[in-house]
């Protein structure tokens, strides 16, 4: 039963934080590489940032690149995402995606959380 559970999302202002979090169950986070996608309705979802499994290397969007930091913590099955000066992101719904490192048909996805900067 394996599920992955966004949370942190919200309103913030412009310039403003937020931290997303991602918790893992039914599985080992461990041998997943980890992504945090987002949504703005009509459109297509875009890769924001991405980690792999053991932590040692990232990537990111060249849109959030500087303003967003995605880590990880193994030992607690979390994935994190934080969002620094937020201003032109469109609102949008924030979802985590895990990839076995190795078996890459094993993929899951969480429901996502939305994230609005509205003043």
């Amino acid at each position: 039963q394996v599920q992955l559970v966004e949370s942190g999302g919200g309103l913030v202002q412009p310039g403003g934080s937020l931290r997303l979090s991602c918790a893992a169950s039914g599985l080992v986070l461990g041998a997943f590489d980890m992504s945090w996608y987002r949504q703005a309705p009509g459109k297509g979802r875009e890769l924001v940032a991405r980690i792999t499994s053991a932590g040692n290397s990232t990537n990111y969007s060249d849109s959030v690149k500087g303003r967003f930091t995605i880590s990880r913590d193994n030992a607690k099955n979390t994935v994190a995402l934080q969002m620094n000066s937020l201003n032109s992101e469109a609102p949008a719904v924030y979802s985590c995606n895990g990839q076995h490192f190795n078996y890459r048909i094993l993929a899951y996805w969480g429901r996502g959380t939305q994230v609005t900067v509205s003043s």
